[in-house]
């Protein structure tokens, strides 16, 4: 198998006002709920945000927390910031709705570009809003408690379709949290080889791409194209899509690296 560990870039600090905000944000929630004795919870947040939050923390030396998304295999997270001797204490403010889509022009359906749209057309911050997760016909959506009032009370439409929403209080099924792996030989474990594979473009177009500044790994610019990758890393290239890389293999007979990937 082919190693994926990476003990030089481990955590990559804060790198700009916004996410040393985000810290700040963690460190004062934990200060609050350790001075009260009381639990205090985040917004959903990005896996770069999780990890910020989760370096503030350990910078503190703060044990009493969790992330949580409404289902085991969530992307979008929130702290859960629960002293063990709280004298307050509670669910996390989490719940989940089921929109279901209809009408519309013979043929006519919706993304998950065109629910956040619609969602967020409602007036609520990013941070409201967790996982979507499309099935035929609709889609389940994790949210906050003081966000799900809003959409099932006023979301009328996705995309170009009729929409109602309504509280869903079964256990989300979690086989519309599957994701579409994808597998792949690449040359060599370096971001352009990789990215060229899971977007199926030429490396010359790929190294173009990130020279030009429209890729993100793990939300961090990159525009190298021997920047070294590893598992679990996830790529935003602008105008493309998202990327995780979930797997890396053992070698071909040509010597090239399996990976296995999905996009979001």
């Amino acid at each position: 198998m082919v190693s994926s560990s990476n003990p030089q870039r481990g955590f990559i600090p804060a790198q700009n006002d916004q996410e040393r905000l985000v810290m700040r944000r963690a460190e004062d929630l934990c200060r609050v709920a350790g001075s009260r004795g009381i639990a205090r919870y985040t917004g959903f947040l990005s896996d770069r945000e999780q990890a910020l939050c989760q370096a503030a923390l350990n910078r503190l030396g703060w044990q009493d927390h969790s992330f949580q998304g409404g289902y085991p295999q969530a992307e979008r997270r929130i702290l859960c910031i629960e002293p063990a001797d709280a004298y307050q204490t509670g669910e996390p403010p989490i719940c989940c709705i089921r929109i279901e889509c209809t009408g519309g022009a013979s043929g006519a359906s919706v993304s998950h570009k065109d629910y956040l749209g619609s969602i967020l057309g409602l007036g609520l911050e990013r941070s409201c809003l967790g996982d979507i997760l499309p099935f035929e016909g609709g889609a389940y959506a994790v949210v906050l408690e003081n966000a799900a009032e809003v959409i099932c009370s006023q979301l009328c439409s996705v995309g170009r379709l009729n929409a109602r929403a309504e509280r869903f209080y079964e256990e989300l099924p979690t086989e519309n949290a599957e994701r579409d792996i994808q597998s792949a030989t690449v040359s060599s474990l370096r971001a352009d080889a990789v990215i060229a594979a899971m977007c199926r473009i030429g490396r010359g177009r790929a190294a173009q791409l990130l020279s030009g500044g429209g890729v993100e790994i793990n939300h961090i610019a990159v525009t190298s194209p021997h920047t070294p990758v590893y598992k679990g890393d996830i790529f935003t290239i602008r105008g493309v899509g998202r990327y995780k890389l979930t797997t890396l293999g053992g070698k071909s007979r040509k010597d090239r690296v399996f990976i296995e990937y999905f996009k979001y």
